[in-house]
């Protein structure tokens, strides 16, 4: 009876030690997913930083841009009075030219 009830233990702790094998794995399994999913994780934040610096960036390079147009409309303004000035210039040209054909004659 002696042996009966010592090998119904051991089985037991056979059992016992192959459920808590089996859980370990399981454990380690679950640690390895997690790490896992943190390692995703940080990736993402890394490219929505990387993404938010770009973003930055653009919008930098957007309102250089913006003040630039602003100085090239402001230089179209310039270049259209001095072409007005130009013009009239050249019509009191002709007019002088006139005038001194005028006198020679």
């Amino acid at each position: 009876m002696a042996s009966a009830s010592s090998t119904s233990a051991r089985s037991l702790f056979a059992d016992s030690k192959m459920r808590l094998a089996d859980r370990v794995q399981v454990n380690v399994n679950n640690i390895s997913s997690l790490a896992k999913q943190i390692a995703k994780g940080s990736k993402s934040s890394e490219i929505l930083m990387h993404s938010a610096r770009n973003f930055a960036a653009q919008e930098q390079a957007i309102d250089n841009s913006h003040n630039n147009l602003k100085k090239m409309q402001l230089l179209c303004t310039h270049l259209g009075y001095q072409q007005a000035a130009m013009l009239k210039s050249a019509q009191q040209l002709e007019e002088v030219k006139e005038q001194v054909c005028a006198m020679q004659r």
